[in-house]
């Protein structure tokens, strides 16, 4: 079992804090930070012995204290479209997915907040699985990370980077998870780390209103909101979070969000459910609720799942939908499926942990401490 104390995920003054504790002299230890950092986030070192302008008694300190490890890939699987997925293991044993999106001039890796979540909406997969925890900010800068392992995309600063694009759209609710998607989400943006602009990272909610604003503020990222519906008694089982924060209130928190503009619109994202969702009555409520809200609206064709309770709207049904929000001024792309030979598509993602028992998990502590033991 790993005793060392990762280094991901950290914010620069964990970080420094972390070097402190651990012997580096107050004076020096900004400096190493910064070092430290080049190291870690522009050119996406693995260990220390790859630091090769730093000194060797330094790097073997760290080593001892540090480890630089993502989280382990337990599975990867390509799609027929290039879509990939990764099933990965985190801390404890539990296991989260993440994919990446290849498109022509970008690519867009979809992230988790949380194993599992709390949220229950009635057409996601996730939803299914009750939540188990929240990420780490290790496990979600990890991400992004075993991502760029895999697409060559070192260093993060450089150009012709295939994964352009960050959004917090996978497993869970970015914003029950606030703290550790701020840290994590602050290493992306960061020039200086993993270096994609605020613009290109988008936070995915389902409507936690009162967080909303705290969001503009605090990331500051581009916002998406998961509406799927415009009239309430429709929300209210498809998004059972709407039973606490109604349409009406989450438009208005979607008005007064930090930033928003024409050249900064928020994303509202609809899933077409047949005889659900789809009719155009359902498309004008939409136009009318969201009247005066600088946006455009992803229609997402509905991704089947083992068990599901939906069907994915008609294709002649999604165009008419679309026509209508077209034609009152908004953008409404319907969203290709991606990845669905592989269970990767919007909705899909899904994994089997279970959260652990109180009492497994301090027989596990006693057994940790039995190994430490010396002799």
């Amino acid at each position: 079992m790993e005793t060392r104390t990762s280094l991901l995920g950290l914010s620069p003054d964990a970080m420094k804090s972390a070097l402190v504790s651990a012997g580096v002299a107050e004076k020096a230890a900004a400096m190493r930070v910064r070092q430290l950092w080049n190291w870690v986030y522009v050119h996406g070192a693995r260990d220390f012995a790859q630091m090769s302008n730093l000194a060797k008694d330094f790097r073997k300190a760290m080593d001892a204290c540090f480890t630089l490890a993502r989280p382990q890939i337990v599975t990867e699987q390509i799609s027929n479209d290039g879509t990939r997925k990764w099933l990965i293991r985190g801390e404890g044993g539990q296991e989260f997915e993440t994919v990446f999106i290849p498109e022509p001039g970008r690519g867009t890796l979809c992230v988790s907040s949380q194993v599992g979540c709390t949220l229950n909406c009635r057409f996601c997969h996730t939803g299914t699985q009750k939540l188990v925890r929240n990420l780490t900010s290790a496990e979600i800068v990890g991400q992004v990370m075993i991502a760029r392992d895999a697409l060559g995309d070192w260093p993060s600063t450089g150009e012709n980077r295939r994964l352009t694009n960050v959004v917090m759209m996978g497993m869970g609710e970015p914003l029950y998870n606030f703290d550790n998607v701020k840290t994590a989400l602050a290493i992306v943006a960061d020039g200086d780390g993993l270096a994609l602009s605020r613009r290109r990272i988008t936070l995915s909610t389902a409507g936690v209103v009162p967080m909303i604003k705290r969001a503009g503020e605090e990331i500051g990222s581009s916002l998406a909101i998961s509406l799927h519906a415009a009239r309430d008694e429709v929300r209210d089982v498809i998004v059972p979070l709407n039973k606490k924060y109604k349409i009406a209130e989450l438009l208005d928190a979607c008005r007064a969000y930090p930033g928003v503009s024409n050249a900064r619109r928020i994303t509202f994202e609809y899933v077409m459910l047949k005889g659900v969702n789809d009719s155009l009555t359902d498309a004008r409520e939409l136009v009318r609720a969201i009247r005066g809200i600088p946006a455009k609206i992803n229609l997402i064709p509905f991704n089947p799942w083992p068990g599901a309770p939906y069907e994915c709207s008609d294709w002649e049904q999604i165009e008419k939908f679309a026509e209508i929000v077209n034609r009152a001024g908004y953008a409404s792309p319907v969203r290709t499926p991606r990845g669905r030979d592989i269970m990767a598509a919007c909705g899909q993602l899904k994994s089997e942990s279970l959260k652990q028992r109180a009492s497994e998990r301090m027989a596990e502590m006693r057994s940790t401490e039995l190994a430490r033991m010396p002799g």
